[in-house]
């Protein structure tokens, strides 16, 4: 029972708070992209779904791969989550990106309202994770 408490934990909440990293940078990544005013017309290189189990549940995740050039004459080539399920290979979409990390780039469309809701509902989700590990595992102690 003592791994559970002294190891499991405190793993799974750095777990948490590694997420909670992750959905900070990529809201700030795509910010910034949106934000540079910077575009460029990228050419869909690859489209796939992934699909994961979760309790018997398909969970299907969309993902594309993009190749593009910045205005400075640098290829890049980037893989995003997310997006229209009708996007296939060979498609051109728009993409932004800033100029110091074009690699950083989004072909998702502005939404920063939208962005920043996902983004306090998934520190939400992480806060009551850790809040939740670390009271129990006081209350063990």
């Amino acid at each position: 029972m003592d791994f559970v408490f002294h190891i499991l934990f405190p793993a799974l909440i750095g777990v948490f708070l590694w997420a909670a990293y992750t959905i900070v940078r990529r809201t700030r990544e795509r910010r910034a992209a949106w934000e540079s005013g910077l575009t460029a017309q990228a050419r869909v290189v690859r489209a796939w779904v992934t699909v994961q189990m979760v309790n018997d549940v398909a969970r299907r995740t969309q993902w594309h791969e993009y190749d593009f050039t910045t205005a400075d004459g640098v290829a890049v080539r980037f893989k995003e989550a997310g997006g229209p399920t009708g996007r296939k290979a060979g498609d051109e979409t728009l993409v932004y990106y800033a100029g110091d990390e074009p690699d950083k780039a989004t072909a998702s469309d502005p939404e920063p309202g939208k962005d920043m809701f996902r983004t306090g509902m998934g520190l939400v989700i992480t806060g009551v994770g850790v809040v939740g590990l670390t009271s129990v595992m006081i209350q063990y102690w």
